[in-house]
Formats: C-alpha cells, structure tokens, sequence
C-alpha cells in the first residue's frame, strides 16, 4: 500500500459516462440511467484498502441520508483482481452486503473510467451536480484508520447541503488519502 491523494479533477468537469456490471445485481448499469437531476456522488473504493473498510459505514449512512435528498450514489472498483482477488465481483458483493450499501457497486474491469475520472486512490470522491458538473472532488473528511478523528463525512456532507441549497461550494477542498488504485501492469 502507498498512500496517495487524489489527483483533484478539476472542477466544472463533465462526468464522464460509462456502463459498467454491478457487483450485487450482475447487471450493466450506466451513468446516465443512475445519475440524479439534483446531483451525483461517485465514489471509487474496494474491499481491501484500509481507508475504505475505515469508512465503509460512514459512507453508507451519508448515502441513506442524501439518498432522501434526492442525490445518487455510485461505487466503481477500479482495481486490478487478478494480483487483487479481495477485490473480486464476489468479495465486492460481501462487502456491500455486510455494509448495507444502498447503491450500485460496480466493477471497471478495465480500468478505464478510474482512468477518466483520473482517480488515484481508494477511497477517492467526486460530487456532481444536475448538469453533471464536478463541484467537489476529495476528502470524505479528516479521519484516517488511526487518527482518533471521528467519521462525520464532514467536508462531503458541507459540499452537498450547499449545492442542494443552491449555495456555493468552497473551492477549497482537500485531496482524499487512501491506498492508490491497483493498476494492472
């Protein structure tokens, strides 16, 4: 594992589309079928990364709140499972279960939307608006495994009240820190 931070998408960015297979369902699902006219979280974690099982139940509450809210979550798993098998459609599909992940989970076996969305690591968030604009891309919040800082989902959770609300999004916005994606050789 080498920590990494995200790249930082730059923001007004349009999301880039993709069909993928979902780990739970085994169907292929696409961006402009999931995404919401309110706005759009994608997130890129896995079932290893320490920094994602640290999040894993922060990440599903602050789904099931915004979800009321009308926003959309979508998690991609960018990393390479033959040298990775934790991360396999199966052990993905445990950990949604265990979790209670109450969106998509899905699978970019060739790596090529982590790619377009120039992801970097695990976990690694991007928030888009209706139009599908980035509007925020980086940290769930301060906490790291081992901090003793609590999970709140602090700086997602200010960045999707002000855009429901219509605000401005501080563009001061911290890269996320995790495990970098598993790129195959």
């Amino acid at each position: 594992m080498a920590l990494t931070p995200s790249n930082m998408m730059p923001l007004g960015t349009i999301a880039p589309d993709f069909t993928l297979p979902d780990a739970v369902s085994g169907k292929d699902l696409n961006l402009q079928d999931l995404k919401s006219d309110k706005g759009t979280v994608i997130m890129f974690v896995c079932n290893h990364c320490p920094f994602v099982k640290h999040l894993n139940a922060g990440i599903s509450q602050m789904a099931k709140d915004y979800q009321q809210k009308g926003l959309e979550f979508i998690a991609i798993c960018s990393n390479d499972v033959e040298n990775y098998p934790e991360d396999s459609a199966d052990k993905l599909k445990q950990q949604a279960i265990d979790n209670d992940f109450a969106f998509p989970y899905l699978i970019d076996e060739s790596q090529d939307v982590a790619k377009s969305y120039q992801a970097a690591c695990t976990p690694d968030f991007y928030i888009f608006d209706g139009d599908l604009k980035c509007v925020y891309r980086g940290q769930f919040d301060s906490s790291r495994p081992g901090n003793n800082v609590p999970v709140t989902g602090e700086d997602m959770r200010n960045a999707m009240d002000a855009m429901l609300k219509g605000d401005a999004i501080s563009p001061n916005q911290k890269p996320s820190q995790g495990c970098n994606i598993k790129w195959k050789i």
